[in-house]
């Protein structure tokens, strides 16, 4: 038996940055996983997509090169060195966590690991063998994988998940993607700039349904501008494998019929990994396919606690990040804040981006709020225009009688990095008042941010 202080199972964004905090925090740490450091976000989620995605923002930029003044022939699109550089990023980056755990003095252990009773954990090593460990605390941080449609069985061939998306050998005709959250609508936006003609195909009205329902319709309105053709309110019945093409029987507006493809991408969300990870054993509860937690990732178990996808909340890089590095404070004492579910920022890496934080309009009349919303399009930014990426909006809702920034919904080139001066203020409290009179710099996309505010507020200047 090997003792420490924490052993965290699971090395993804969640596992890795409360295993570097508690290491700060003088723990002694283990960190147990079965792949690359750095789990599927690093290696084969948010970082090689945005690889991708990049790639295709520059393809797209060479194709409409013109309309900048300038005149470019023979580029050439080389689909295997795409995929070849988002691969060597996410190497790249999995290599910076292992030299993190170095740094840290954090014990890296590979192999499948699973909880024991008495704050035990047996890891099936990858080299061979198992061995127990024994420590004070233990984190789960197991993460989460690709939600299988009992209507489309992946086989990694014809019917692939993001997995097999981000390192196909060759561009295909056609695809299809079922699934039209964050994962489908960031893949549909790479393959269709590639030169694949893309069907996008939600169950529910809506792509992004999650987003503010205006910001759906933009992103509907660019896609299908693009060629994308998008089927909403539909479904797949079955799937089948016919002279090396998925037929697909589809039920849509239209009733049901037949779509016939190259490959098939299924993007229908992600499941929590709680399986085979010693929870029945050690009599950890569950809730709807995760694993319970208080407000600090306590289980039920005493010194064990669960953070990142296999939890209640939502399933993003940034979230499992901050609950792991509450979890390891309060093993420590350290008194944390419970984390704020409420102020957590979404973002989709498409083009148009899109991102968000807090309630929709929606929601805000649903919740009985008397509000004011702002909504200032990027065709009136004078950066926006100049940049040649005038399409969408910031809109802002308000409470009327305090001020307060209930939701933010911004859809445009480059939002996700204007989003987070929005989850500050709320973080402050601050009131639509206030962020009207910081004065915002210009030229900047920032400035829409202030003039939609001043548009709630009927004090526009520049509509």
């Amino acid at each position: 038996m090997n003792n420490y202080d924490l052993i965290v199972i699971g090395s993804g964004p969640g596992g890795y940055v409360a295993a570097i905090r508690a290491a700060q925090l003088g723990m002694k740490v283990a960190i147990i996983e079965k792949e690359q450091l750095g789990g599927i976000c690093l290696n084969w989620g948010c970082i090689p997509t945005k690889a991708l995605l990049k790639s295709a923002q520059v393809f797209d930029y060479i194709q409409h090169a013109a309309d900048f003044g300038i005149t470019i022939s023979n580029s050439t699109l080389q689909f295997n060195e795409v995929i070849h550089r988002s691969r060597n990023v996410a190497e790249s980056m999995s290599k910076g966590v292992q030299f993190l755990m170095k740094k840290n003095n954090i014990e890296v252990i590979y192999g499948y690991g699973k909880l024991l009773p008495g704050k035990r954990v047996e890891v099936t090593l990858n080299d061979g063998g198992i061995k127990i460990f024994k420590s004070n605390f233990v984190l789960l941080a197991t993460g989460g994988r690709a939600k299988q449609l009992q209507s489309l069985p992946i086989d990694g061939k014809y019917i692939i998940d993001y997995r097999n998306a981000l390192g196909l050998p060759s561009l295909p005709k056609n695809m299809v993607i079922v699934g039209a959250g964050a994962i489908g609508v960031e893949f549909a936006y790479f393959y269709q700039t590639m030169g694949c003609n893309v069907t996008l195909i939600e169950f529910f009205d809506t792509i992004l349904p999650i987003e503010d329902k205006d910001v759906s319709k933009a992103l509907e309105k660019s896609f299908t501008k693009k060629g994308i053709n998008i089927l909403t309110s539909t479904r797949v019945l079955s799937s089948k494998i016919e002279n090396e093409k998925i037929q697909l029987l589809i039920n849509g507006k239209d009733g049901e019929h037949i779509l016939e493809t190259d490959i098939v991408l299924s993007a229908a969300g992600v499941v929590a990994n709680i399986e085979n990870i010693g929870l029945e054993i050690c009599g950890v509860q569950t809730e709807n396919e995760k694993v319970k937690v208080d407000a600090y990732y306590r289980t039920n178990v005493e010194n064990v606690y669960a953070i990142g996808d296999i939890v209640k909340g939502q399933a993003l890089a940034h979230v499992a990040s901050a609950e792991g590095i509450i979890a390891v404070e309060h093993m420590c004492e350290h008194h944390p804040q419970p984390l704020d579910y409420n102020n957590i920022p979404g973002c989709t890496y498409c083009a148009p981006e899109v991102a968000s934080v807090g309630i929709t309009e929606q929601k805000a009349k649903e919740n009985g709020f008397d509000i004011l919303v702002g909504k200032f399009p990027f065709t009136a930014s004078g950066k926006a225009k100049a940049s040649g990426k005038s399409d969408g909006f910031v809109k802002l809702i308000f409470d009327k009688k305090y001020g307060e920034l209930l939701g933010a919904h911004l859809i445009g080139d480059n939002v996700t990095e204007m989003i987070a001066e929005l989850v500050v203020a709320r973080k402050l409290e601050t009131t639509g008042k206030e962020i009207l009179k910081s004065v915002h710099p210009h030229p900047t996309m920032s400035e829409a941010i202030m003039e939609a505010t001043a548009a709630a507020y009927g004090e526009v200047i520049h509509l």
